[in-house]
């Protein structure tokens, strides 16, 4: 028998496919080189310029160049938001801005590509949540930040402008560190691996057909719309609904507002080992139930949040529903890894462009002109995100069931299979399927410990820990 070569070494234990099967937000190693997280932008041209391009840069590009190459192409647009002096200045400069937040996608590939399907959720948690922290920081910091700059002896019309020149340097800082310490997989750099032989290049048009194809990928992209949909779109108005229903200072409501953001610490990350712990022991259906569960809650208590009249009930309730909303966006991305193996980046984008496409939505129906009042807006806000969270339910794996029915009973239900279905006679000739077939070894652990050792015996090898 052949004697496979010995694979390199890590400090995190790898499954087969060199992914750590492990997750430490702090661990010095290859498998914990993690782009930046991305920034948000407030406004529905961004939004809508992000859903456009989360697709193309989520296929076959690599994360590390695509993350790299956005955060540097879109840097300028920050540096001149100092020196926009018209609306249509500031329109155009808050456009390009908006091409950075494509990251998003490549962010989240980046991570599944990184990290094995038992802690994945964990680390599309914990690098999307901090990604959404700077939300709130900003806030709190960009502030600040303009009174150090005022109070040196700039006076405030050429303070706030100069203030633009941190997060602007900071954002290409952050792109020369992607290229010089990030890896796009724990063996090496797509390139790299591809001239070796070691990673085939597929083929653009089969990628975003198999991705686009699956129905899976189309109702996590409208849950994700009224999950992160609605984070996005309470960032954009919860400061001005405390301002003028309570009438607080505008300094206090920022305050109160960016609490909301600032939950993104632990909320989605919460959301990450949620999915990862139900899946350990329900399987596929542990994640499905959680995130329509975490989802409906944060429906309620969206609605209650624009009927109560009390200012210390209203910022409670607030809290609470940034909670469940956020670990909704983190139980989002413990299901979209498995949807696709081959289209994985398509599938990301998809659902990241839908968080977009419904904050754009949202803010179109209930907060744009006098139709409704803030706070019915945000009751009615809440009613779509229950009514829009229900399709969950027809989401189903063969191999693993879904919310209402167990795995399918036929022989050839299995994650060899599913995954399989991907590739053709031809390419499966040449050897393009052998990451999907390690992938699907690996993915055994979706059955969950309860399920799997009540209906079949696990007749997979534990992961290799090297």
């Amino acid at each position: 028998m052949e004697v496979e070569s010995q694979p390199p070494k890590f400090a995190l234990p790898v499954d087969s496919e060199h992914k750590a099967t492990e997750f430490s937000s702090t661990a010095n190693t290859n498998h914990t080189r993690q782009p930046q997280p991305h920034i948000h932008c407030r406004n529905c041209i961004s939004l809508l310029v992000q859903s456009l391009l989360g697709l193309p840069w989520g296929a076959p590009a690599t994360p590390r160049l695509a993350s790299a190459s956005l955060i540097l192409l879109t840097a300028p647009a920050v540096y001149f938001s100092s020196i926009a002096s018209s609306p249509t200045s500031f329109l155009l400069v808050r456009f390009f801005t908006g091409f950075s937040l494509a990251t998003f996608v490549s962010n989240q590939f980046w991570m599944s590509s990184m990290f094995s399907a038992r802690v994945v959720g964990s680390a599309n948690g914990v690098a999307a949540g901090w990604g959404n922290l700077g939300g709130g920081a900003t806030q709190l910091i960009m502030p600040l930040v303009f009174g150090v700059i005022s109070d040196i002896g700039a006076v405030k019309f050429t303070a706030w402008r100069i203030a633009f020149f941190i997060p602007a340097l900071f954002q290409t800082l952050s792109a020369f560190a992607i290229l010089i310490f990030g890896q796009d997989m724990p063996d090496g750099n797509f390139h790299g691996l591809q001239k070796s032989g070691d990673k085939p290049k597929d083929k653009f048009s089969w990628v975003f057909y198999y991705g686009i194809g699956n129905y899976r990928g189309w109702i996590l992209a409208l849950t994700y719309g009224y999950c992160f949909g609605v984070e996005l779109t309470v960032d954009n108005i919860i400061a001005e609904y405390f301002y003028d229903r309570f009438d607080l200072k505008l300094h206090t409501a920022g305050i109160i507002a960016a609490s909301f953001g600032l939950a993104n610490l632990v909320s989605r990350p919460a959301g990450g080992y949620l999915s990862d712990a139900m899946a350990k022991r329900f399987g596929m259906r542990g994640r499905l139930w959680a995130l329509w569960l975490v989802q409906t809650f944060g429906g309620v208590f969206c609605i209650i949040l624009g009927l109560v009249g009390s200012l210390s009930t209203s910022i409670v309730v607030m809290i609470v529903f940034s909670v469940f909303v956020q670990a909704a966006c983190g139980l989002t991305f413990g299901v979209v890894p498995f949807v696709s193996r081959r289209s994985l980046g398509v599938v990301s984008g998809m659902t990241g462009g839908g968080g977009n496409v419904g904050a754009v939505l949202t803010q179109l129906i209930f907060f744009r002109g006098s139709r409704y009042s803030t706070q019915a807006g945000i009751t009615l806000m809440g009613v779509m995100i229950v009514c829009c969270t229900l399709p969950i339910c027809l989401i189903y794996f063969p191999q693993w069931g879904g919310m209402f029915c167990g795995p399918s009973t036929k022989t050839n239900a299995t994650e060899e299979n599913y995954y399989m279905a991907e590739w053709n006679s031809s390419e499966k000739e040449k050897g393009f399927h052998g990451g999907s077939l390690k992938f699907a070894e690996n993915s055994v652990s979706e059955r969950g410990r309860k399920v799997d050792s009540a209906t079949r015996p696990s007749d997979e090898t534990s992961p290799a820990h090297v």
